[in-house]
């Protein structure tokens, strides 16, 4: 396959620039080489971006448990249709990835599936719930590289300096989901202007940082690496921007939903503009998308979180927290952070492919001749509409259905082979040539 006539973008590897690569045989080989081969399969670029293969280290798959929300072989091909070519899925399905038999029945799901490899996330505790640890060794034998209580945050704070001491001892990654339980409460959504207008119960901005500073606290006595998951306020961002400059081995994320809507939303009372944490002030987003642009925020994540219409299209009370995002995010990064000029093509790689792999352990995120094909072709024309009943993902929780986003992939490869090739959008919609030789 050769893939001629864009820009190569991996800000660390030595293929950056170049306008165009090879696939032979499933690898990558520097341009030009191997010359006298005659390719099975053209494609003309006309300036697309081809960047390593794009890394998601936070989305639920709902597999096994609540398949009606979600699968293993529907969320990957929602990956792969986003442009992704690693998932991390967090361990809070029924039952739980606390045990080795869980990571193996996952891995063969994945297996079966499109291609797009999957990295099981274990629980911190049996069950989520329980003060019990999991494991940890022999869940890092059947393939997990990362821990957490995801959608369950570790109630005690002595268990999670276990937890962190136990994970330390193998350089296991602790994820954290960052809540104050007590505090949150049964609040639906920010507690503030908004939440007081429409009468809903409040979620202070307070729930979440409290958390963070203690996970922080617990890595900086402890050693252990630790993760903050979807960060979303603004003291969050303040904390581990001081957290980093004095050295505590943390890093953190947040997904596009955090620096692209805020809790006004919730003025049409849609439960797809519910999640958690919540959608907070401007002030908040504007810290999100100043943590992106300076660093303290490392990684854009999408905390895909499908849910069933039963469990959405009902009384925002009673309505489950999240969103999709598998299929959104890069058109969402692309139209709000890499247009306006807050951040530049070799940003949006770190943020969307090279620091999560960095992060988990992959051997993932650059494009260097010799190795497996695994990259991503970002169409930076492509303009297209939200829709989410044309979704791979099984469920249609999505708050940005009608939106126009700008950038989409268009081509997905893993180690070598084509798992999405938008053909015939991007034939249409920007004039990228495709020719099958």
């Amino acid at each position: 396959m050769d893939l001629v006539g864009g820009r190569v973008v991996d800000p660390d590897g030595p293929l950056n620039r170049r306008e165009g690569l090879r696939i032979v045989d499933g690898r990558l080989v520097e341009p030009g080489d191997q010359a006298d081969l005659e390719s099975d399969l053209m494609i003309d670029l006309q300036g697309g971006l081809l960047t390593p293969g794009l890394s998601d280290m936070h989305v639920h798959l709902r597999e096994p448990g609540y398949e009606d929300a979600e699968t293993v072989a529907t969320g990957l091909r929602a990956a792969a249709r986003g442009g992704f070519t690693r998932v991390a899925c967090m361990p809070n399905t029924n039952p739980p990835v606390d045990q080795r038999s869980v990571v193996e029945l996952l891995l063969a799901r994945a297996r079966e599936a499109c291609g797009v490899h999957l990295h099981p996330v274990g629980a911190v505790t049996r069950g989520l719930k329980s003060d019990d640890l999991t494991e940890m060794a022999e869940l890092k034998e059947a393939g997990v590289t990362a821990v957490s209580n995801d959608g369950f945050p570790v109630f005690s704070s002595r268990t999670m300096r276990r937890a962190m001491e136990y994970a330390k001892t193998f350089d296991m990654l602790i994820i954290s989901h960052a809540e104050d339980e007590g505090l949150k409460g049964d609040g639906v959504m920010n507690e503030g202007y908004w939440s007081t207008v429409l009468g809903l119960r409040g979620i202070p901005a307070a729930a979440e940082e409290i958390a963070v500073m203690r996970d922080i606290a617990l890595s900086r006595l402890t050693g252990c690496r630790l993760h903050i998951a979807h960060v979303s306020t603004a003291g969050s961002v303040d904390a581990i921007r001081r957290a980093k400059a004095e050295g505590v081995p943390v890093t953190a994320e947040t997904a596009p939903h955090y620096f692209t809507l805020t809790h006004a939303a919730l003025q049409s009372y849609d439960a797809n503009f519910k999640m958690n944490p919540p959608l907070r002030t401007e002030r908040d987003v504007e810290a999100i998308l100043q943590g992106i642009v300076d660093g303290t925020l490392d990684v854009i994540a999408t905390d895909h979180a499908p849910h069933s219409q039963e469990k959405k299209e009902v009384e925002l009370d009673q309505a489950s927290f999240g969103i999709i995002g598998l299929e959104t995010s890069l058109g969402l990064v692309m139209t709000h952070l890499l247009r306006p000029g807050r951040v530049g093509a070799e940003d949006l790689v770190r943020l969307m492919s090279q620091r999560a792999a960095k992060i988990m352990g992959w051997n993932s995120g650059h494009l260097r001749a010799g190795e497996l094909a695994e990259l991503t072709l970002i169409d930076p024309q492509a303009t297209w509409t939200v829709d989410p009943e044309l979704f791979a993902s099984k469920s249609r929780n999505c708050p940005f259905g009608g939106w126009e986003l700008q950038g989409r992939a268009a081509l997905t490869v893993v180690e070598g082979r084509l798992v999405h090739w938008e053909k015939s959008r991007a034939e249409a919609d920007s004039g990228l040539l495709v020719r099958a030789l």
